[in-house]
């Protein structure tokens, strides 16, 4: 009797543990899944038109140009991303090329202000996983004067 008592435990354990396997692989297919389905067309907008220049930043990385990048900054526009400065053309154009260029930016949310944009978007370093982050772009004459970069 026992050793039946035994046997079913050890089925019933079995049982438990490929139902658990599956339950976290189609967890895992899920993931994999999010992580590489394409994102929306950077020209997504929840409202009021996205200021132009900001248009032409999101524009410019998602044809991978960095000089366009570059151009939509103000001569001595300043990026700040994540507490580190970045000032001017040159090197906002490398900082682009080295950081920013190949990866993917979907437009979640944004806000015009007076001088400016806030956006909530998701980057996509390489075109795949990601974070969120507020980005807010100060804006005169349509070049972006600062681009304030954090997480949100």
């Amino acid at each position: 009797m026992k050793a039946l008592v035994i046997v079913g435990v050890a089925a019933a354990v079995l049982g438990v543990g490929a139902v658990v396997t599956l339950a976290s692989i189609d967890f895992l297919r899920a993931m994999a899944g999010d992580a590489v389905r394409p994102a929306p067309s950077p020209r997504v907008s929840t409202g009021a038109p996205l200021d132009p220049a900001a248009q032409r930043y999101l524009d410019a990385v998602a044809a991978k140009d960095a000089d366009a990048v570059a151009s939509a900054f103000a001569t001595e526009g300043l990026v700040v991303d994540v507490g580190r400065e970045i000032r001017g053309r040159d090197a906002i154009r490398q900082w682009a090329a080295n950081e920013v260029i190949g990866g993917v930016y979907t437009l979640l949310d944004h806000t015009t202000r007076a001088g400016g944009v806030t956006m909530l978007v998701r980057f996509q370093p390489g075109g795949v996983g990601g974070f969120r982050a507020n980005y807010s772009f100060d804006i005169t004459d349509g070049l972006i004067t600062k681009a304030t970069l954090e997480y949100a």
